[in-house]
Formats: structure tokens, sequence, C-alpha cells
């Protein structure tokens, strides 16, 4: 299974970006996909995901202003972030959930005050 992940960027405080992330190969049933972020000092961390019944699970702190939704024809995920702050600023990877755990190579997005 490949990911390549898209859409990352430098945008300043308070503006959007959207990121999306396409699997490709061997793929079978897609049970979640979602996004995580690995930020300055901070560990590895959920962003969002959304489940085969396009259940969403959201960080606190992208609640209110992100949105995960997909596109099953295409199996791409994608994640709407809105209201950007300099907090959000790291490398997101997608991950794949399908007869294992695949990960994306990761987008830079960074966010300036």
């Amino acid at each position: 299974v490949q990911l390549q992940a898209s859409g990352g960027g430098l945008v300043q405080a308070g503006e959007s970006l959207k990121l999306s992330c396409a699997a490709s190969g061997n793929i079978f049933t897609i049970n979640v996909m979602g996004w995580y972020r690995q930020t300055p000092g901070k560990q590895h961390e959920l962003v969002a995901t959304i489940s085969r019944d396009n259940r969403t699970d959201y960080s606190e702190s992208a609640k209110g202003r992100f949105t995960i939704s997909r596109d099953k024809t295409k199996n791409t995920v994608y994640l709407q972030m809105n209201r950007l702050k300099s907090e959000d600023t790291g490398l997101y990877y997608c991950l794949v959930k399908s007869g294992g755990n695949w990960w994306g190579r990761g987008t830079q997005v960074t966010v300036s005050s």
C-alpha cells in the first residue's frame, strides 16, 4: 500500500489548508483513515480519524476547527484545517488501516503568527 499526501504549506495564523492523502496498491477493505502530526517538542499525536462507516474522532485541539472526510471511491482521506494556529505547525502523516497500519511520508504544515 502506498500513501501519497499533499496539501501542506506555509500559511499565516487564521488561514486554512486542506490536506489530502490517496492510498493505492494492494488495498483490501480500509477500516480507518486518519491524520497524525509530529509537532516541535511533542510526541506523535492524533489529529483526526474516520472509520469505514464515517464515524469521526478528533483531538481536543482539532475539534471545531478541523474536519476529516473521505472519498471511498478514490481511497482518499482529507483534512480541512481552518483557523490555523502557530501550534498547528508540524509534519502531518496520514494513516490507513487496511490489513495492517500504513503510514504516509508526511506533509509539512507551517503556520506563522
